[in-house]
């Protein structure tokens, strides 16, 4: 199998179709050794694309197709980031993807490349956006909100191959895996193993499943028990879901919901396999208020976001988050939080969580909130950065008994 062809075209249904790479891998066809190739020339072309951009720019006088660019990037990826490749193989594979009147300009345009060698920018915040491959304007709103030194931490945590975690499933006594010399536990329910997930009879059975260690800390500010009636909004594709219900040792109810039958039902396979039979899903949309005879003692609100806590999975995020379009999620997500307020019982606790960073979607929509809504109070919110595990946040409000409100 040419690798590198199949590298290029994902790289080119992820440019020219705004798809996902993580789920255009999920269909290669290839064995194990080949996928984890394409993987790493996919994802550190992704990671690097500014940067790489940045090499054979200088090269260019004309604006080039999206085809060329993106194999432009996939060349300059390989001749700096890929160690056990030839820098001749580099070129040369590269050159016969190409369109065939384009191979000269390609093949000249990535020898200068090579003969410049890597040219990094000044070390300095200003040309950061270059060296770490991040839109400009998108450090400068994490310098603002967390300082400059965290945005920089964060910046070179979306460049590092993103940790795969797997949480175990008490429902299917996935407590034996402490004892697996296999996995390294970071608490105890993450853990990173020496097995491969894909390929984990374990992970078929229910075991555990994969899931990242900062988005497992997010069910357990619900500090849910048996026999309660809780509402999971926004719960595609469950991993939460399973998590409270494991927490809730199966007894109770949960109610998961989302916009689209499709995602319901990854919800429902995931409950098969895991075991659990106390969720009802229901397709619906988190801005339609809830039927407000119907009370939940817990409520979990897994936001849709802007996914910027994500971007070691998910780079080509940051090329298409736009300070618009962080508002116009920064909506959605008020119209769900308000839609779903009523619908918590007195004295119930309500989470909110992304997996973003960015205070506007985060600790900005739970001050808007709480003015919004007096008889909610804040009780606890936390931020987790990417490094470990993704980044991520959450907030756990209570709502006041009547007697109590002022």
């Amino acid at each position: 199998m040419d690798t590198r062809k199949q590298a290029y075209e994902i790289l080119c249904r992820v440019e020219k179709d705004n798809a996902y790479a993580g789920l255009l891998l999920r269909h290669v066809q290839a064995d194990g050794r080949e996928t984890a190739q394409i993987t790493n020339l996919v994802y550190e072309t992704l990671r690097n694309q500014i940067l790489l951009e940045a090499q054979w720019q200088p090269y260019v006088q004309h604006k080039v197709r999206k085809e060329t660019a993106v194999l432009l990037n996939l060349g300059a990826c390989q001749l700096f980031f890929m160690d056990s490749v030839p820098a001749y193989a580099a070129i040369n594979s590269t050159v016969s993807l190409a369109a065939r009147k384009e191979r000269g300009f390609v093949n000249a345009v990535l020898h200068k490349v090579q003969q410049a060698g890597l040219v990094l920018p000044a070390d300095d915040f200003d040309h950061a956006g270059i060296r770490y491959s991040h839109p400009q304007w998108l450090l400068a709103m994490w310098k603002a909100h967390y300082g400059k030194e965290k945005a920089l931490e964060i910046a070179k945590a979306d460049q590092q191959a993103s940790r795969v975690y797997g949480r175990i499933n008490t429902l299917r006594h996935g407590e034996k895996l402490r004892s697996d010399s296999r996995c390294h536990f970071v608490n105890e329910l993450s853990f990173t193993s020496d097995f491969p997930p894909a390929a984990d009879q374990m992970l078929k059975e229910g075991t555990y499943v994969i899931q990242d260690v900062h988005s497992a800390m997010v069910p357990l500010l619900l500090d849910v028990h048996p026999g309660m009636k809780v509402l999971d909004v926004c719960a595609a594709p469950g991993t939460k879901t399973q998590e409270i219900a494991m927490l809730m040792k199966n007894r109770g109810q949960i109610t998961a919901c989302d916009l689209y039958p499709a995602r319901c039902e990854l919800i429902d396979e995931l409950m098969k396999r895991t075991g659990v039979s106390i969720v009802k899903t229901v397709v619906h949309d988190g801005r339609t208020a809830w039927d407000e005879k119907q009370k939940f003692d817990r409520i979990l609100l897994d936001a849709p976001c802007s996914g910027l806590g994500d971007l070691s999975h998910k780079p080509e995020i940051r090329y298409r988050v736009s300070p618009q379009s962080l508002d116009e999620i920064v909506q959605i997500q008020q119209e769900i939080l308000d839609a779903m307020a009523p619908s918590l019982a007195d004295g119930g606790i309500l989470v909110y969580s992304t997996c973003t960073l960015n205070r506007k979607e985060n600790e900005g929509q739970i001050h808007g909130f709480l003015k919004r809504h007096p008889e909610y109070h804040l009780l606890q919110e936390k931020t987790w950065f990417p490094g470990e595990g993704d980044g991520f946040y959450g907030a756990k409000l209570i709502k006041a008994e009547k007697r109590k409100r002022s």
